[in-house]
C-alpha cells in the first residue's frame, strides 16, 4: 500500500494538495507494484487542527475525478501486482466517508476505532472493504500518555469488540482488514511487542495492515530521528512483519517494500520446493 499524502501536513513531509501532483505520485507508485494507493487529505497529527469537512471533501474529489485517468495511464509491475490497484480513502469522518464511496473508494481506512456504526454501515451499502485500527479516544487527540500491561491483549480484544460491531451493521467480515495502529496511543516498546506477537492477530482470520513506513518505532530502534530517513530502517519492520503474518504494508517508499517482499516470496517458493 502506496501512501499519498494529498495534504501538506504530513509527519514525514511527503504531501502535497495540487492534484496533479498527487496523480503523478499514485503512477509513479504502481509503476513500483503498489497493489493499493491510501489517499489521505488530512494530517493524523495529533498537534494539528481538523481541516474543514468541505475541504477534505473538496480534496478528495479533486484526486478521485482523476483516478480513472492514473488507471488508464499506468501498467502493472509484474503479473502479481493486484490490478487495476485499489483506492483506499484515508477518512474517518462519516460525512467524508459518505462523499468518497461513490468517487470510487473501494477501501475506507478508518482510523477512529469505529465509535459508532455509521462507518461500517456505509462500506456495507457500497459493497466497499473497511480497515478498522486500533486507537483510544477521539482522532488527532494525543493518547501518549496511554500506559498498557499487555498491549498485544488490547489489540486482541478490541479486534474481536469490533469485527462483531461490523457484522451487526451488516459488514460481513470479509470486507474487514485489520490494522494494529502503530503510533496511535502506543509508545515504540509496544509497537515492537505487536510486531512480535503478530500471529496472535493472525486468529481472526482477517488481513493484517501494517503501517510500518518510516512510523517513530521504526526510527526509535534504528536511531534515526528524521522520518525520511527510515525508508530502509522500514523494510526490516516489512520483513518481520512478513515472517509474522502481515498481510499490506502501508509505506512511503514502495519500490524496496516491493523488492523486498518479491525476495522473501521467492525464498519462500524455494523452501517449498515449488
Amino acid at each position: 500500500m502506496g501512501i499519498l499524502n494529498i495534504n501538506d501536513d504530513s509527519f514525514s513531509g511527503d504531501g502535497r494538495v495540487e492534484a496533479a501532483w498527487a496523480v503523478e505520485r499514485a503512477r509513479e507508485m504502481i509503476s513500483q507494484g503498489a497493489d493499493l494507493i491510501d489517499v489521505g487529505a488530512e494530517s493524523a497529527r495529533t498537534n494539528r487542527e481538523a481541516i474543514p469537512v468541505e475541504e477534505e471533501i473538496a480534496r478528495f474529489q479533486a484526486f478521485c475525478e482523476r483516478w480513472p485517468e492514473v488507471i488508464a495511464t499506468s501498467e502493472p509491475r509484474d503479473e502479481q501486482q493486484v490490478w487495476p490497484p485499489v483506492l483506499s480513502a484515508n477518512t474517518w469522518r462519516p460525512e467524508v466517508v459518505a462523499a468518497v464511496l461513490p468517487l470510487g473508494a473501494e477501501l475506507i481506512n478508518d482510523m477512529s476505532g469505529l465509535p459508532d456504526d455509521r462507518n461500517a454501515r456505509a462500506c456495507a451499502e457500497a459493497g466497499a472493504a473497511l480497515l478498522v485500527m486500533h486507537s483510544v479516544g477521539a482522532p488527532k487527540v494525543d493518547h501518549s500518555h496511554v500506559t498498557w500491561p499487555d498491549v498485544v491483549g488490547a489489540v486482541e480484544e478490541f479486534f474481536a469488540e469490533k469485527l462483531a460491531q461490523c457484522e451487526a451493521a451488516g459488514l460481513a467480515r470479509e470486507q474487514v482488514v485489520l490494522d494494529p495502529g502503530f503510533g496511535f496511543a502506543k509508545g515504540p516498546e509496544d509497537d515492537l511487542a505487536i510486531l512480535r506477537d503478530l500471529p496472535r492477530l493472525g486468529s481472526f482470520g482477517r488481513p493484517l495492515l501494517l503501517p510500518v513506513g518510516r512510523k517513530g518505532f521504526v526510527g526509535e530502534a534504528a536511531g534515526i530521528e528524521d522520518p525520511a530517513a527510515r525508508d530502509a530502517a522500514t523494510l526490516a519492520a516489512v520483513v518481520a512483519g512478513e515472517a509474522r503474518g502481515g498481510s499490506i504494508y502501508r509505506v512511503h517508499e514502495v519500490k524496496g517494500t516491493f523488492e523486498t517482499l518479491k525476495v522473501l516470496h521467492e525464498m519462500a517458493l524455494l523452501r517449498a520446493g515449488l
